[in-house]
């Protein structure tokens, strides 16, 4: 009977003794919670009392806290993003603006001749069609980048779809004096996607590279066992890393003149549709080469 008092005290004591350390780390995590909540601190929950179901406690803290984190970057980040394209619309918005009132005021002279009405008229039709590209790109891409953005998905020659995008562009590489070269191969490459989608996605790929072009575009489609890939590539004077790394950025422009051609949302446009039918749009530079490439499962 001795015996057993004197194991039921140690047992007691045991417990008792790893209620109160159990107790005291508990109260020293509610601290370092406080304090991390604070941002008197921005170090992570550590324990000095080691016991297994507290340790799987505070490491699921310390996951929550990196979370948190995590979404707090991304939240400035995406606040950033918006301050930037708020910024630039704005900007690509005044420009035109601003040259069509400019010119309208002229208009409104009786002392200008004919020949300077019809160029000034022409001016100010020309800034009406930038704006109005602009806010229906703008508005393209907001409504893309909803999660509900319909996609009709279907079988398509891709084959078929590429030429007769690069047939509408006949007048354009002639402007540019470009001769592209084009690698299709001639069995018939079918894909499972959204058509106008796809057409979308070429379209914005070779107005960029007969924009930015320096001499020479190709155009290659390969299938593979996986995969199909349409690589859209063309020469380039100076491109830098940085403007790589941000080719896809919603109004960017590598010149990064906000009065150049073009919106600086055509290739966002066709990187969110690439996302909507779960292809890839990249892009990587090869000396002096600028390579889209696109890329669907088979």
């Amino acid at each position: 009977m001795l015996y057993v008092m004197i194991l039921a005290i140690i047992v007691l004591v045991y417990v008792l003794t790893r209620l109160y350390f159990l107790k005291r780390e508990i109260k020293r995590t509610t601290r370092q919670l406080n304090e991390l909540n604070k941002n008197a601190t921005a170090k992570k929950i550590d324990i000095s009392y080691f016991d297994r179901d507290f340790e799987k406690l505070a490491k699921e803290i310390n996951n929550q806290i990196d979370l948190t984190k995590k979404a707090k970057a991304e939240k400035r980040s995406t606040e950033n993003e918006l301050k930037q394209a708020i910024s630039y619309i704005s900007h690509d918005i005044r420009t035109p603006m601003t040259t069509i009132l400019g010119y309208i005021q002229f208009l409104e002279s009786d002392e200008i001749t004919p020949e300077m009405r019809k160029e000034y008229i022409s001016i100010v039709k020309n800034g009406a069609r930038r704006l109005k590209i602009l806010l229906e790109d703008f508005f393209e891409l907001s409504i893309i980048e909803q999660a509900d953005y319909p996609m009709k998905i279907e079988m398509i020659k891709l084959n078929q779809l590429i030429l007769e995008v690069l047939l509408g562009f006949y007048e354009e590489f002639n402007k540019r004096n470009l001769e592209p070269t084009i690698k299709i191969p001639d069995n018939d490459i079918v894909l499972r996607a959204d058509h106008s989608a796809v057409k979308r996605v070429i379209e914005n790929l070779v107005v960029n590279a007969i924009r930015y072009s320096s001499g020479t575009v190709t155009i290659q489609l390969e299938e593979f066992n996986t995969s199909v890939q349409l690589t859209i590539s063309n020469s380039v004077d100076q491109l830098s890393e940085q403007d790589l790394n941000h080719m896809f950025d919603r109004f960017y422009k590598a010149d990064q003149t906000r009065t150049g051609k073009g919106t600086g949302l055509g290739l966002p446009i066709a990187k969110s549709l690439m996302g909507k039918m779960n292809g890839r749009l990249t892009a990587e530079q090869m000396e002096n080469q600028l390579f889209m490439k696109c890329e669907w499962g088979n």
